[in-house]
């Protein structure tokens, strides 16, 4: 159990991007990110037995022109407890990653991974063996993708077929702008918008899965709530709870009135 609900934990953090909707990403990219250095939201997790943890996410500085992207997830599921620990390091100029780890740990099961990544060769490779070539020189991977639909348009309408995982058999993931609607999470009420991914994963989704974001119908698309589910696990939901920096929920600009 505690290996499924890490699982979909991580499945909130899906791969990659090359746009078919009306909007272009590279006009995406060119425009000033909504994220940077500072930015930490606190989720609450929770399934149909109630909350089970909480979750981080945080922006944070490194070197040359990379920003670090954190992700951290503690609890339990009775007695077991859960840890999903997710890094990637994010080229903010190319505006693609270069490093990947994830740190996992159940009752049942234990992970680690460390991926890297060579733009100018097209190519990624494991620590642990294995690797392959990329669809591009500016590649993603499931956490870094989260940030980069925040860059995106989003406009009623909008659809994208995203080719931009390093691992060429993850893509491509189909992002579509369901609507817009007013949610209610821990950290209060927001105006948001309903975006639908749908990701290639025969491992945990055995095909096709679906994830559910709701992010603020401001500038800023900060994540207000997630959700997935996947096969004989049923449902996962990260929902805010507070926020410093970029993240800080007093804002007029993103509440509902």
């Amino acid at each position: 159990m505690g290996a499924v609900i890490t699982g979909r934990v991580r499945m909130l953090f899906a791969a990659a991007g090359v746009l078919l909707g009306c909007a272009s990403p590279a006009r995406a990219q060119r425009a000033a990110l909504p994220f940077a250095p500072g930015e930490t939201c606190v989720y609450r997790g929770s399934n149909v037995l109630g909350r089970i943890g909480t979750g981080t996410m945080a922006v944070e500085a490194a070197e040359g022109g990379t920003v670090l992207l954190r992700f951290d997830f503690r609890g339990r599921v009775g007695p077991a407890g859960l840890e999903d620990h997710t890094r990637s390091w994010f080229d903010t100029s190319a505006r693609g990653s270069r490093r990947f780890t994830r740190r996992e740990r159940s009752p049942v099961a234990a992970r680690d991974e460390d991926v890297r990544m060579d733009p100018a060769a097209r190519r990624w490779r494991a620590a642990a063996g294995g690797g392959g070539a990329m669809n591009t020189d500016a590649p993603l991977d499931e956490l870094s993708f989260l940030y980069y639909v925040r860059t995106l348009r989003l406009a009623d309408g909008d659809a994208y077929s995203v080719d931009r995982h390093y691992d060429a058999a993850r893509n491509p993931v189909r992002v579509r702008v369901v609507g817009r609607e007013t949610m209610d999470v821990p950290a209060g009420r927001f105006r948001t918008v309903h975006v639908e991914m749908r990701v290639h994963d025969p491992v945990r989704y055995r095909g096709e899965g679906v994830i559910h974001l709701h992010v603020t119908d401001d500038a800023r698309r900060l994540l207000v709530r997630m959700e997935s589910s996947i096969p004989r696990a049923g449902r996962m939901v990260l929902s805010l709870e507070s926020g410093t920096g970029g993240c800080a929920t007093g804002s007029n600009a993103v509440r509902a009135d």
